[in-house]
């Protein structure tokens, strides 16, 4: 279903009894709201929760900015390391007002809240912005974005920003399946046609590569998140993959030291995504810091 969220329309899947306690899933970079697996939505929802996951602005099904033009990564990347300001389309500020209309939208005075990746960011500006909304926050694969971190390598930077060798289905999925081997999880690989039959679907669903190119602005002109970061006072949990190439297990650690209370669960052969052998550890591990919020 679609909601009016921030004056923009935002596609919403909401599964578990309409009672239960809320529980906001915010996806990253270019990635649907289908990237949040099933399974994972069905183990949060059996140890009670009620799972909302939502399509950020410019992917999946919520409305895109395509009227705001595309833009020119080399040039936002030159300017970053120039450390000039960099402009955007839009702001991870705005994508975090995106959420909390999504939960306005739902008569959802305040939720647990969990975010992956670029996600992650989103969920950092919720939370610090508007803590009264947020029960407990866990954070995947995701960083404060200060420089100071480790950053990805040639390799991984130069899979993200590669593009499909052509437009059709087969191009895009044979595109993604390359990323993922590059950024996925050693130690927990992903079954190649259950994988491919999940792009083709997310693919089949919606593909919008301008989308991700303003995503990917928009981070890289949010900067520094530490001082935001130090400012969360909700509950939460860190997880991260120690074998992350895309977000260099540094950044866990560094968000994991400037969130006060915060709990890390560091993961061995875990790399940039979500393995279907660690889906038990990651819905165990929000609700046991669901269970920590006190209210």
């Amino acid at each position: 279903m679609q909601v009016q969220a921030n004056g923009i329309a935002i596609e919403v899947d909401d599964q578990g009894p309409v009672n239960a306690d809320p529980l906001l899933l915010v996806m990253g970079l270019g990635m649907q709201l289908t990237a949040w697996p099933n399974d994972l939505v069905q183990m949060l929802v059996s140890r009670g929760f009620r799972v909302i996951r939502l399509d950020n602005r410019d992917a999946g099904l919520s409305q895109g900015f395509d009227a705001l033009g595309v833009p020119k990564l080399a040039w936002v990347g030159l300017r970053y390391a120039m450390r000039l300001p960099v402009n955007a389309p839009y702001s991870m500020a705005d994508m975090a007002a995106d959420t909390l209309g999504v939960l306005d939208a739902l008569g959802l005075q305040r939720v647990h809240v969990c975010g992956a990746s670029m996600g992650g960011m989103i969920a950092q500006h919720l939370a610090a912005s508007h803590p009264q909304r947020v029960k407990s926050l866990t954070l995947m694969m995701t960083t404060t974005g200060a420089r100071r971190l480790p950053q990805p390598g040639f390799k991984v930077r130069s899979a993200l920003l590669s593009r499909p060798d052509g437009r059709d289905a087969e191009a895009v999925v044979a595109h993604l399946q390359r990323l993922m081997h590059v950024i996925g999880s050693p130690a927990y690989p992903a079954d190649p046609a259950m994988q491919r039959r999940l792009f083709l679907a997310n693919y089949q669903r919606a593909w919008r590569p301008a989308g991700v190119a303003r995503q990917i602005a928009a981070i890289v002109a949010d900067g520094d998140r530490s001082t935001l970061a130090a400012n969360i006072t909700a509950p939460t949990r860190i997880i991260h993959g120690l074998a992350d190439p895309l977000v260099p297990v540094a950044a866990g650690q560094d968000l994991a030291s400037r969130i006060t209370g915060a709990v890390a669960d560091m993961i061995p052969g875990m790399g940039h995504d979500l393995p279907a052998q660690l889906l038990e550890r990651f819905a165990d591990g929000i609700a046991d810091n669901a269970r920590r919020f006190q209210g």
